[in-house]
């Protein structure tokens, strides 16, 4: 299958192709593995640290009253009745 560089365009089939082998994770022709190794999983592997400290980091940077009062918005709005 080509690979889409920039300035060309690909036909339907090989748009769904690709668009498939990313879905299953795997290459529709040959069976190989997609490797992980592009740019946007580096983006997800960044995101993902700075997410595992964000929220602890927020809790310190809040007043205990404004802490207060987020978890019983929340708490409010867990219980409210549909």
């Amino acid at each position: 299958m080509k690979i889409k560089s920039k300035g060309q365009k690909l036909d339907f089939t090989a748009t769904a192709a690709n668009v498939v082998s990313r879905a299953i994770g795997e290459n529709l022709f040959d069976g190989s593995p997609i490797t992980a190794d592009t740019p946007e999983s580096d983006a997800v592997v960044r995101g993902r640290q700075g997410g595992l400290k964000g929220g602890k980091a927020r809790a310190k940077s809040l007043s205990h009253t404004r802490r207060k009062q987020i978890a019983k918005k929340a708490a409010k709005s867990r219980w409210k009745k549909v």
